[in-house]
């Protein structure tokens, strides 16, 4: 398997950040989180700090975190970094200066935060990470992302079968955990198969519309791919769209986290080859039951393997309804 790397540039970020929809937020010390009140009244608070809101998967997980404190009855106090280490840290901060009893964390950047778990560490709370870890956590809630990318790598060898060809990766964020594991299981997949040359695109922050003007980039300069695999459904989806818009319905595509919309594409048999479970709402309801064991002073489990499924056309049908991303089996 051949390497290389381009240094093309994504042209624009995405627009606003979508809301947690049906959460209330505070925004002041001791403020709370709704009616029920927030921290120091009694009942279990949990702080949960997400990495960004800018894809489908952070808002179905962050709905997950919401549904599960609501049924349990613990308040939750949500912050959101909008892609931003240093926000985040500063977010961990005043979640620590609220008086929450535990907090949860998608981090930015997991080497990044280490300034904020220390400062929870030192304040006596317990911090779990969801998503990506992270180091000084006592839990972590996650899927194992290098399963999952080989599962797809496995998927798109099986089609390209002894032909090989040109590989397109668009990548998610730089330094991501989840990102270097996608990257490293999708690679395993092809390890000694010298037909395939695996071309490393930009950094496209798991967003559509960047993975969009990345893909008319690399298509331009890479007319003979014969496969584009994305990190995440979504950016997988806007390289789709443009392979469309330019004719290339002869390109193949796979990506991961069975967002519905990749889950319906792969069962119309047309183009879209693959993808990996990754239901975020399952994801968030497991952290933060794992965030409430921990906050009531139980033992909890350092990792959390949420699992996954490999979704072909061969059965996609029994995956597609009416959520936004598949559910497993």
């Amino acid at each position: 398997m051949k390497l290389r790397k381009t240094g093309l540039l994504i042209a624009g970020i995405a627009a606003a950040s979508l809301m947690l929809t049906g959460c209330s937020v505070s925004t002041t010390p001791g403020g709370g989180s709704g009616s029920d009140g927030g921290a120091g009244s009694g009942e279990i608070s949990i702080g949960f700090s997400q990495a960004t809101q800018q894809s489908p998967f952070y808002v179905e997980l962050g709905e997950g975190v919401k549904n599960a404190a609501e049924e349990s009855g613990a308040s939750l106090e949500y912050v959101d970094a909008n892609g931003d280490v240093t926000k985040q840290n500063n977010d961990i901060e005043d979640l620590i200066t609220r008086g929450v009893d535990v907090l949860l964390v998608n981090p930015v950047d997991p080497q990044g935060i280490a300034p904020s778990i220390a400062s929870a560490k030192a304040a006596g709370i317990p911090v779990v990470t969801v998503d990506r870890s992270a180091e000084g956590t006592i839990a972590h809630v996650g899927r194992d992302n290098v399963a999952m990318g080989k599962l797809v790598g496995e998927a798109v060898r099986e089609t390209l079968g002894d032909a090989g060809g040109k590989i397109i990766e668009i990548q998610g964020d730089a330094g991501g955990t989840v990102a270097m594991d996608r990257s490293e299981g999708f690679h395993q997949a092809f390890e000694g198969d010298d037909s395939v040359n695996i071309v490393m695109g930009p950094y496209a922050e798991y967003i559509r519309a960047n993975a969009v003007t990345a893909m008319q980039d690399l298509l331009q300069s890479n007319p003979d791919v014969k496969v584009v695999y994305a990190h995440n459904d979504d950016m997988a989806l806007g390289a789709l769209q443009v392979l469309r818009e330019s004719g290339r319905d002869d390109v193949l595509v796979a990506g991961v986290d069975g967002l519905m919309e990749a889950v319906d594409a792969i069962a119309s048999g047309k183009q879209y080859i693959a993808t990996s479970l990754n239901d975020p709402i399952s994801l968030g309801s497991t952290a933060a039951g794992v965030a409430l064991a921990a906050a009531a002073g139980e033992d909890v489990d350092a990792e959390t393997d949420a699992g996954t499924e490999l979704v072909t056309a061969d059965n996609a049908a029994d995956y597609v309804g009416d959520t936004l991303f598949a559910e497993s089996k």
